[in-house]
């Protein structure tokens, strides 16, 4: 085996030696590397050597969202069925190994999500592969995150030519126009989002997109509703959901968004990896919680009254709005993205206490779309820099206060000879 793939590795370099200076050259390079490691070594200067580079990099997001993709597979199929049961008034109750981890639910799944992905990653590369050989310089991997994101932030009936002009739109506004991978400003896969939702929103949002085929393509009214939580409360409607049900994501929402268990297994896993910040994360979280316990503390107050359109979403219990919604899932892979976040310590802090904050805000204040945490972290992303600009300036101000207060001791006889021989040398 060992020698066909060196038989093979020979044969790509050469036909990579002949696409050399060529216009195609990008794109060939492209699959010489997603097939072998890159071959360029330092050649002068010091650089930093590491067994990690881009492409290992976004492989390590990609196998901590897999477990995700895989459970979204069976949720779709398992809310489909679910939601026909509850139309002809036979209730229905989860047993994992009994009615949800079942064959018949992994491959309706599997029919309606795989493909968002394929699309995803198929009209997102074109363009990178387009934009590559304009521009004469090699195929990004950073898109390589992004087209996993996309279908796991979308409701699982989005038309794929839908998802297509969407994919184009982010990935040449959010990203090309400023550069390319890492001189982006936006996270694309939230500008895809923002675009879908602005651009489509009766396919975003409402209470019969959230389930496969609870609307047909022309709106039947008599459609199966799959109302979310979050839209059930923001109507100050009740919910069947238990807390195991929403931790573990037997719930409708968005492709992969539903299963906190599995977003935090992940999030554990980029941080043990080094790949993702905890103190976005945790200052994230944080600032969740901070918003809903002000809210219930409005509602314990008597301030707001039952008959408010906001008493459903206030009155929900503060640390319930880490396992519903996408939450937790934008917390955990996109809230942390490293090109579109904060870069100092103290800036990630702030950054992610204002995602929280904010994206429980925008739950309560917006009845219309009950889900805020993909404006939070566009708006973050926005305000990124500025944050750690004040946050290096104020450390710049730290110290150059404390060297007007520091004592200069004199020199000894040792220093000055040492710099006297120093000079001479």
């Amino acid at each position: 085996m060992s020698d066909k793939r060196l038989t093979l590795k020979k044969r790509m370099h050469i036909i990579k030696h002949r696409f050399r200076g060529k216009k195609m050259a990008p794109a060939f390079n492209a699959f010489h590397t997603f097939l072998f490691t890159p071959d360029e070594t330092t050649h002068s200067g010091g650089h930093v050597r590491a067994v990690d580079d881009l492409k290992r990099t976004m492989n390590t997001v990609i196998m901590a969202l897999i477990p995700v993709l895989i459970f979204s597979f069976f949720n779709t199929g398992y809310q489909y069925y679910a939601a026909i049961d509850a139309a002809n008034g036979v209730p229905r109750t989860v047993d994992l190994f009994g009615n949800f981890l079942t064959w018949e639910n992994f491959w309706l799944g599997f029919t309606q999500v795989m493909p968002l992905v394929v699309v995803s990653y198929a009209v997102g590369l074109i363009v990178e592969f387009i934009f590559a050989v304009i521009k004469g310089h090699e195929v990004e991997e950073g898109y390589l995150v992004t087209g996993m994101l996309v279908p796991l932030i979308v409701p699982v009936d989005t038309p794929l030519w839908m998802l297509a002009v969407a994919v184009v739109f982010g990935v040449v506004i959010g990203k090309e126009v400023f550069g390319g991978t890492g001189m982006n400003i936006l996270n694309p896969a939230l500008t895809i989002r923002a675009f879908l939702f602005f651009a489509y929103p009766t396919w975003m949002s409402g209470d019969k997109v959230w389930v496969h085929q609870a609307v047909d393509r022309a709106g039947t009214p008599d459609a199966i509703s799959g109302e979310t939580i979050l839209g059930s409360l923001a109507q100050n409607a009740s919910y069947d959901y238990s807390v195991s049900d929403m931790f573990f994501g037997f719930i409708p929402g968005s492709v992969g968004e539903t299963s906190a268990f599995l977003i935090l297994i992940g999030g554990l896993f980029l941080i043990f990896s080094k790949i993702a910040s905890w103190r976005i994360m945790l200052s994230a979280v944080i600032g969740a919680l901070v918003m809903g316990l002000i809210f219930n503390g409005v509602v314990a107050q008597g301030w707001i009254g039952e008959t408010s359109s906001f008493y459903g979403l206030m009155s929900f219990e503060f640390w319930k709005h880490l396992i519903v919604g996408g939450l937790a899932f934008g917390i955990v892979y996109m809230a942390t993205d490293p090109v579109t976040g904060s870069q100092t310590n103290r800036g990630k802090w702030i950054y992610g206490f204002f995602i929280g904050f904010i994206s429980v805000m925008i739950r309560v204040f917006n009845p219309a779309y009950p889900e805020g945490v993909f404006l939070a972290i566009l708006l973050m992303n926005v305000f990124a820099p500025t944050i750690d600009h004040y946050v290096i300036q104020g450390n710049v101000k730290r110290r150059l206060k404390r060297l007007k207060t520091a004592t200069i001791l004199p020199k000894t006889t040792d220093g000055i000879a040492q710099e006297l021989q120093a000079e001479t040398a």
